[in-house]
């Protein structure tokens, strides 16, 4: 298949990405250069990084953040915030030396190759997003644009002068009042070096896992955030200095901090900064490069027309084929860590699952609540109520108390798996997983993330895409969450096979018709006890 064809836009795209086990897009089997891996963090030739200072800002359990009011009054995000949830989110946290079956495991050992943990997940553990701080006169420094730096916790300063007026007119009409601006880009070369053309559909979901710490942080803290999708994309690029082909924003976080907005400034400002680039050899991909540019057009304002959102949906199965009644399950497990400690526990399991000790229902309902409560992304796609829409999730239980191995469609409201009667067996579980970092024998339950992605494009446009694959990356982070707050396993994937589970999940379903309609397994998150007294080493940076 030609990939500069086959990826000229994002439908093209999800559909070969969806089909990638059955039918090969590109040669998924080159190898990256670890040699000549590019780096986690842009790094400025003579700009020395600015500590953020520390901050005690106290915050509450994720219980409280997924599924109470927050107990903030509307008013300042205040600085002190900002530092505490930049640290907790995305700083180097420490170094994780565990022995697992994953393949890295021989390399981390050598500090060129040492992993360090942060807060947020992200896909092969690349962390491919930027993070820039637009300071408006209301702020504690001088009025530019800052680039945070994780490794120290600290900014970079590239440009100084006022340029909020231009934030404000790429992200009109929405509100945006204050003068303090978070924009979060993606540098496609530092998560293509590896997954080369799957890559984009990678890093959108990392967007999303950022975006969803910082959701649950900002209401852990009691004043909730809301992201924004929707912008003049261009018109961004051009104020970081970024060509959209190699790096582009993907998402706005206005900060609403004392004081409004300031005046327009100098709406000439550019930053000219260029980091170093580590890699020797960068190489572009075209057909991204194209998936990509489909996506970058403003879609128009507003909300998309309710009814097209309502076909968007995912649709419950209804146990359609199943056997038996629906299961209630246990209340679901009170989380009651607060969200620093549930970002500083959270891992990937890696093989350490033990079927020895079977999963409870609690902690299964915890999870699953978390995963769908978690997606409630606030961005330009969301129904008045809030509740998420693009998204829904399904179950393949094999070793969970009171739960029959099957396959389960799973519903929040009522706390209830609806059995599919179609079954579930290591043997599909693992002959559809193409890793060989886990033992899906030993896993106790799979969680699916499903959706039309399809029909969401039809709805929203192209960038619709990233919406949704945003909602995903956010469901993600919070079962994560969710299970470090529970002390279960977790470990979430993308090299399964779609074909196969949506078949399995629906078996009425024919793959090979119109997309449109499909409903399809983006992401699994699997869960399970983890082997007791397993080797580990552990060094906190902070």
């Amino acid at each position: 298949m030609d990939t500069e064809q086959a990826f000229a836009t994002a439908s093209d795209y999800i559909a070969a990405i969806m089909r990638r086990n059955r039918s090969p897009a590109e040669n998924w089997s080159l190898k990256p250069d670890w040699a000549d891996q590019p780096r986690m963090h842009n790094v400025y030739p003579g700009v020395t990084p600015v500590p953020l200072p520390a901050a005690k800002v106290e915050l509450a359990s994720l219980e409280a953040s997924l599924t109470g009011q927050p107990p903030g009054d509307g008013g300042a995000f205040t600085l002190p915030m900002l530092y505490e949830m930049l640290r907790d989110s995305y700083a180097y946290g420490g170094r994780r030396l565990a022995v697992t079956v994953n393949d890295d495991t021989v390399a981390l050992p050598h500090y060129p190759r040492a992993v360090w943990s942060r807060g947020t997940a992200s896909g092969g553990g690349l962390y491919p997003l930027e993070i820039y701080w637009v300071c408006g006169p209301g702020g504690p420094m001088l009025p530019g644009v800052y680039n945070y730096s994780p490794a120290q916790h600290g900014v970079q300063r590239l440009l100084i002068g006022d340029v909020t007026g231009q934030v404000r007119q790429a992200i009109a009409p929405a509100e945006a009042a204050g003068d303090q601006f978070l924009l979060v880009t993606v540098k496609f070369w530092k998560n293509a070096f590896k997954y080369e053309a799957f890559g984009y559909h990678v890093v959108t979901m990392d967007v999303g896992t950022a975006l969803g710490t910082w959701q649950l942080w900002s209401r852990a803290a009691g004043f909730p955030l809301r992201p924004l999708l929707n912008f003049d994309e261009e018109a961004l690029n051009r104020l970081l200095g970024v060509r959209t082909h190699e790096e582009s924003v993907f998402a706005v976080v206005p900060l609403p901090c004392d004081g409004g907005p300031s005046p327009e400034g100098r709406p000439g400002l550019r930053v000219t900064a260029v980091p170093a680039e580590r890699s020797r050899t960068v190489v572009r991909h075209p057909a991204v490069e194209r998936v990509h540019a489909s996506t970058v057009p403003t879609p128009p304002p507003g909300d998309a027309p309710a009814d097209q959102l309502k076909a968007a949906r995912p649709g419950h199965s209804g146990g359609s084929g199943g056997s038996g009644d629906a299961i209630k399950l246990a209340d679901p497990l009170p989380l009651d860590a607060t969200v620093r400690d549930a970002l500083r526990a959270r891992r990937s399991s890696f093989g350490r699952f033990s079927a020895h000790h079977r999963l409870g229902q609690a902690e299964l309902a915890a999870v699953l609540r978390a995963g769908t409560l978690g997606a409630r992304l606030v961005s330009d796609v969301k129904q008045p109520d809030g509740t998420p829409e693009l998204t829904r999730l399904a179950v393949l239980a094999g070793h969970v108390d009171g739960v029959p191995a099957d396959a389960y469609d799973y519903d929040v409201a009522t706390n209830t798996l609806l059995p599919l009667g179609v079954g579930v067996s290591a043997s599909f579980l693992q002959r559809n997983y193409f890793l060989n970092n886990y033992n899906m024998e030993q896993v106790a339950a799979v969680v699916t993330v499903l959706a039309r992605p399809h029909a969401v494009i039809a709805a929203t446009g192209q960038r619709g895409y990233r919406f949704l694959n945003a909602e995903v990356g956010a469901a993600a982070q919070a079962m994560y969450l969710a299970a470090a707050a529970a002390n279960i396993g977790c470990g979430a994937a993308l090299g399964f096979d779609n074909v196969s589970y949506a078949e399995h999940l629906d078996r009425r379903r024919d793959l090979g018709g119109d997309d449109d309609d499909q409903e399809w397994p983006l992401l699994i998150v699997m869960l399970g006890h983890e082997r007791r007294q397993a080797p580990d080493f552990r060094f906190r940076l902070r």
